[in-house]
């Protein structure tokens, strides 16, 4: 009869390319991997993996076991899971998504300090250019800058973020003057293209909610908002980004806003949460210290 450490196991050599891998994964020898395959085989009475090859090919019956050890495993795990909730334990593995920008910047910090303070814990982060496009019940948080995604999806603010627009003084000083958001038409724009969004229609607020709305011809674009921001320092043209983003920059003067009468719509720092992780101590208490590493907004200090 199989045992769940059996299964364990069998879903690391699944998930590995060779028996060399499973053996770095499990941090024992080549051989004491080979012997114990063996030693399951015989248990089991079929061959699991196909071994002919220089990869790891499951056999069908290898196959299966691989498919029922996934679906122990999990329930293993969520029933620690929920032991643990219920004494109020952190304890498991805490998977987090955020942007490449501020997930470097603002959120690796606090994975970092989350790790050493939690022990029991293990620790995740994937940088994503688009961290609302993945698989929320994949995630224990995802964090996102903008609006909310799904309205199943349990969502959370986690800071307050202004859209600035800006420019260099350089550039600003050899370009005709810009006094209502229709100028901008006439101007050298640039525009970061890191999602769906139709990103050449700028759309503005004035001081007496009156709307604007401005469909730019963008000179220059990318995917990546730091090479945009980049661009904008060299006086290459005017940009749209996060408060988080270029504060330092206007502070410094490095960067001026333009139109500062006219508010685009903000891009709130949210944490997007599955429905089952949204209730598990380790994502309660990282939400916990993520809010205070970032209250007051470091942007804003």
């Amino acid at each position: 009869m199989l045992t769940s450490d059996d299964l364990a196991f069998f879903a690391v050599l699944a998930d590995s390319k060779s028996l060399a891998e499973s053996a770095r994964t499990l941090n024992v020898t080549p051989p004491a991997v080979t012997q114990r395959l063996r030693a399951l085989e015989e248990k089991v009475g079929v061959r699991l993996i196909d071994r002919s090859g220089r990869r790891l090919r499951l056999t069908e019956e290898g196959s299966l076991v691989a498919s029922h050890s996934t679906v122990v495993n999990d329930a293993l795990d969520s029933l620690a899971e929920a032991l643990a909730d219920r004494r109020g334990m952190v304890r498991g593995h805490l998977r987090v998504a955020a942007p490449h920008g501020f997930g470097r910047a603002h959120i690796a910090p606090v994975v970092e300090a989350f790790a050493c303070e939690h022990a029991g814990v293990t620790v995740t982060l994937q940088l994503s250019d688009h961290p609302a496009a993945l698989l929320i019940e994949s995630y224990d948080v995802v964090v996102h800058i903008g609006g909310a995604g799904h309205l199943d999806q349990v969502v959370t603010t986690l800071a307050p973020n202004q859209r600035i627009l800006c420019a260099s003084q350089t550039y600003l000083d050899t370009a005709s003057p810009i006094s209502a958001p229709g100028d901008l038409v006439q101007h050298r724009c640039l525009a970061v293209r890191e999602n769906d969004e139709d990103v050449t229609l700028w759309r503005f607020k004035g001081l007496r909610q009156e709307a604007a709305t401005v469909r730019v011809n963008p000179v220059m674009s990318s995917n990546d908002g730091a090479v945009i921001r980049e661009w904008a320092l060299a006086g290459q043209g005017i940009i749209i980004r996060s408060e988080w983003d270029v504060a330092e920059d206007l502070a410094r003067g490095r960067l001026r806003q333009v139109l500062p009468n006219w508010a685009l719509p903000t891009a709130d720092i949210v944490a997007m949460l599955g429905s089952r992780h949204g209730r598990s101590a380790r994502t309660a208490a990282f939400l916990t210290m993520l809010r205070q590493s970032l209250k007051p907004p470091p942007w804003q200090a």
